[in-house]
């Protein structure tokens, strides 16, 4: 990974993993171990919790495609070396959430993927995503 070149994100736009992928099956192991730092470094790099679970979800049987997808991620990092996460004190207080969701878009279940994002003023203090429980169309009045 040492000459690999740098990449602006930390997953292509398009990316859908599968659990019948193209490609021969690697040492899951090996896949655990880089899937299990990467999961340490969410914690401080908020930007890749999204496409590191995505890759963890693959776990038990990883195939090249997931290695690659998990090598990208890693590409994006090497090129966020120098970043850091930086609040400073100061009086804006202005709390501001973001939630999104990608309905039944994950292919082996149909079940969505929520992720959630809160900033005070510019700086972003919260965030996660999760995996609904739940699959199919849900129905709500009000």
């Amino acid at each position: 990974m040492e000459g690999s070149k740098i990449i602006d994100t930390p997953i292509a736009t398009a990316t859908r993993l599968d659990m019948v992928e193209p490609g021969s099956s690697m040492d899951e192991t090996m896949y655990r171990g880089i899937i299990g730092s990467l999961l340490y470094f969410t914690v401080s790099i908020p930007n890749i919790v999204f496409s590191v679970g995505l890759c963890a979800r693959f776990q038990s049987n990883p195939k090249e495609s997931h290695l690659k997808t998990v090598k990208r991620i890693l590409r994006y990092l090497k090129g966020t070396q120098d970043l850091v996460l930086y609040y400073p004190l100061g009086d804006n207080f202005d709390l501001i959430g973001y939630v999104d969701s990608d309905y039944t878009g994950y292919l082996v279940d149909r079940k969505s993927t929520s992720g959630m994002a809160h900033f005070q003023g510019s700086y972003l203090i919260l965030w996660g995503y999760k995996k609904t429980k739940l699959s199919g169309p849900l129905n709500c009045r009000s």
